[in-house]
This record gives C-alpha cells, sequence and structure tokens, in this order.
C-alpha cells in the first residue's frame, strides 16, 4: 500500500510534465487571413432601366437607372457611347441604392436628341456581381422629347420612380473638429 501512495505523487508529476512536453512539441498555428468563398454564379444581367428601351422623355435633368438581377460590387461599373446615338453627359460615378441591384447616374439631356449607353461595353472592371462575375453586355437607347425640360433633381428623382433617399448622388459625411 505504501508503494501505491509514493507512485500516486510520481504518476501526477509524471503527468504534469508530459503535458508540458506536449504543448512545447506543438507547431506554432499559422496565421491564415480572412477569405470569401463565393459559389459559382451566372454573369448578371439588366433586368430594368430608366429611361425605358426606346422611351421618349422630357430633357435636361436625368436620372439614369439600371437594374440588375443579382446584388452588385459598388465600385464595379462601365458605361459610355455606342452607336445609335449621343451619350448624355453624366457624373463620372454612378450610385448603387441600398437593394444592392440598382445604380443611379445623374446626367444632363438636351431636347429632341437620340441617345445610347452600353453597359459593360468592356466586361473587364465594369458591372460586377458580388462573386465579382461580371455582367453582361447590355444597350439602352432612349431620346429626349421637345417637352419642357427639367431642371430640378427632386422633378427627375421623381420621374424615375426614386425616393428621396434615392438620389444619384450623396452628401459627403459631415467632419467632427478636433482639438489635438
Amino acid at each position: 500500500m505504501r508503494t501505491a501512495v509514493l507512485a500516486l505523487p510520481v504518476l501526477a508529476m509524471l503527468a504534469v510534465a508530459g503535458g508540458a512536453v506536449a504543448q512545447q512539441s506543438r507547431p506554432e498555428p499559422t496565421p491564415v487571413s480572412p477569405v470569401t468563398v463565393m459559389p459559382p454564379t451566372l454573369p448578371p444581367k439588366v433586368t430594368a432601366t430608366w429611361p425605358a428601351a426606346g422611351q421618349a422623355v422630357a430633357p435636361g435633368i436625368l436620372v439614369l437607372k439600371v437594374s440588375f438581377d443579382q446584388k452588385m460590387l459598388p465600385g464595379a461599373w462601365n458605361y459610355a457611347a455606342v452607336a445609335g446615338g449621343e451619350k448624355p453627359e453624366c457624373v463620372r460615378a454612378p450610385r448603387l441604392l441600398n437593394d444592392g441591384r440598382t445604380f443611379v447616374l445623374l446626367c444632363s439631356t438636351k431636347p429632341g436628341k437620340s441617345y445610347a449607353v452600353t453597359f459593360n461595353g468592356v466586361r473587364e472592371g465594369g458591372f460586377a456581381n458580388e462573386a465579382e462575375n461580371p455582367a453582361l453586355t447590355a444597350e439602352l437607347a432612349f431620346s429626349t422629347s421637345k417637352d419642357p425640360s427639367i431642371y430640378t433633381l427632386k422633378s427627375a428623382m421623381k420621374a424615375a420612380s426614386l425616393k428621396d433617399d434615392e438620389a444619384p448622388i450623396q452628401e459627403a459625411p459631415k467632419l467632427v473638429a478636433t482639438t489635438p
């Protein structure tokens, strides 16, 4: 019995020492960067535009609107002139609305003109879904009437069926002055 009592502390010390040796022999884990793996997707396609293809709209301020069938990347877009019409004068970059599928672009048009634009005429760096799959190329041709021009952003947004929070431009965030 005395041997069993002496063996118990020795076994405990061996277990602790063995655990320390096992911990020391483990290699450090390899750091891993977070990676998002997206499932394969079909290329996004245009489902709706404002103006609609072939539509005649009032000249002046125009909010060009293009919707896709999938959620899109906000910084990926490409629009350009195409044969058959002029390209409206537009601000440089469209805004992706909160639905993640619709882009709006502030433009200016003249009365009695034909306009034509292509979306993703160059697919590289153009409109793409969240999996970075480029959208299919699409074209939009429309014209302007000789009706009275639209001169306010609010009227242009109403014509495009946009809500107040869906303006084609956003205000820059207000900077708060801090003292060092």
